[in-house]
Parts: C-alpha cells; structure tokens; sequence
C-alpha cells in the first residue's frame, strides 16, 4: 500500500526539528525509518508533515561523561556495535545491539527511534532499563531528564511530550566485579524476539549485591521483574535460586499471542532467557567467561 501525501522537511539543527514541530500540527519524526514507514505504508500511522533528523549532527555519536556515557538519539546500532568507549565501559550496549534485526537495519536504525517508538518488540528498552538509563527529552520550553523505568507507559506510549523530542541517553559505566548479558529468542533473523530477557549484576565476593532482571516483548511494555531481583539481591546466587527467580519472572509476563507463539509457550521462553541470561552475567561477574 501506498501512504498518504505529506510534506517532508529535512532540519539540520534541534532549534529547526522543534520549530518545525511547532508549526506542523501533528508532524512526524523520521529517525531509522524502520517503524514509521511501514505503519505508514499500512496507513496505521498519518504524517501530513515528516520531519526527517538524520541531518541533524547534534543528536549523533558516543561521548565519555566519567561515571556516564553519553548516547546521542540518532547513533545507529551499527555505531553502538563498534564503539570501543561501549564496549569498555558499557559492553552490555553493543552485545545486545548485535542481536537486533539485520545487518541493513542495523546501518540506518537509530537507539533513539528504538527508544521512543515505544514498541514492546524493540530490544531497547528492557537493555535501557536493565541499565538504569536516563534519557533527555528537549521541546520548545528547554530540557528534562526522565528514567528509562519510567518512560515507557504502555504499547506505543511514551512519557515524550507533545513538541517533544529524545535528545540524548545516559548510562552509567559498568562496575566493578559487574556482570551482564541479554539473551534472545527469535524465530529467524531479523525477527523481534519471541522473548529475551536483559540482567546485569553486581558482586561482592560471592554475594550479589544488585541486579535488574528485565524482560522484551511479554507484555504491553518492557518488564522488570522486580521480585525475582528482590530474591537474589543480598544471596549467594546458585540454581535453586536461578530456578525460583525464573519462575518469578515468568509469574508477570503477559504476552499476546501471535505467529511467534501462544501465551503459554512465550511465558515458558521468557523463563527459560532469564535462566540463561542470570547465569551469563554471574559468570562474567566471577570472570569466568
């Protein structure tokens, strides 16, 4: 199918996108293009006005903030891949960006399309929120800062206001004796996951310390499974513990079915990724892979 007409404009600074915005009563932002498009093709999504910000070199590229990194929105996930500063600092980033689509997708879909699509297919936010991330949000009346645990409200909705656009996202470094890992199941290249689960952890000695356990694609919105983290927090981590804090997991998904799979069988999966995703980043906390 063939989409409406619109009118495209093509900014190359973030005063112009938000001016643009202003004048353009219900514009739409082109990043990637992976997810727009296509609804648009599909006419699930009307753009009178498309603003495209791939021109914007402001909202691009990876900076070292000390104890954070600093993310620009429109950084594709190729960039991410081959980052040397995240794969030092925040090597959880790059792995799970490996993971997402194909090669092609990858050179021109951005983290910030990603992030502000609010898909609960998209890899992203579960990763952002496993991370503790905190994104900066710019509109006409300045910035703001918003938690990733608390951006994403619901399938296709966002705390991104109206005018409102994803600037920018911060993840702290990686600590030490810290292990992470994010494990994906998906039925053939290029697929959104069937369901995958993000974990990173903090030892002290054998203990752990911290942990965030977050889930994709198993309910309207990226799931943190809060009480399987309460479970391990403070313990000495082994299977038993593994095995309960699966199935904790596993208690808050509520995913829809679809060709992927029904209800009970992408519940199951979501288990078995936290499974597999605890034991990943226990072993890399210990140094042993």
């Amino acid at each position: 199918m063939i989409p409406e007409q619109f009118e495209y404009f093509a900014p190359s600074t973030i005063d112009e996108v938000l001016k643009l915005m202003v004048e353009n009563d219900e514009a739409k932002i082109l990043a990637g293009g992976h997810s727009l498009l296509p609804m648009m093709k599909l006419r699930f999504a009307e753009a009178t006005h498309l603003i495209d910000i791939n021109g914007v070199e402001a909202l691009k590229g990876i900076s070292d903030k000390g104890d954070h990194i600093l993310i620009g929105a429109m950084t594709t996930e190729s960039e991410l891949i081959v980052s040397e500063l995240l794969q030092q600092k925040c090597p959880l980033i790059p792995e799970a960006a490996k993971l997402i689509a194909d090669p092609q997708v990858r050179n021109r879909g951005t983290i910030g399309g990603d992030i502000a699509h609010g898909d609960p297919g998209n890899d992203h936010p579960s990763i952002m929120m496993a991370l503790d991330a905190i994104f900066v949000l710019q509109s006409p009346d300045g910035e703001r800062t918003v938690p990733a645990n608390s951006f994403f409200l619901g399938t296709y909705w966002t705390e991104l206001g109206e005018n409102e656009i994803l600037k920018e996202i911060q993840v702290p470094v990686a600590k030490p004796n810290s292990g992470y890992a994010y494990t994906k199941l998906k039925r053939k290249t290029g697929d959104f996951a069937t369901a995958a689960t993000a974990v990173i952890l903090t030892l002290d000695g054998d203990t752990c310390s911290s942990i965030s356990i977050v889930m994709t694609n198993v309910g309207p919105t990226a799931l943190k499974a809060e009480e399987a983290e309460n479970l391990l927090a403070g313990k000495v981590i082994d299977e038993s513990l593994i095995e309960e804090a699966a199935e904790k997991a596993m208690s808050i998904c509520d995913p829809a079915e679809d060709l992927r799979g029904d209800v009970e069988y992408k519940t199951h999966m979501a288990g078995e990724m936290t499974r597999r995703a605890i034991r990943i980043a226990l072993q890399r906390a210990k140094g042993e892979i």
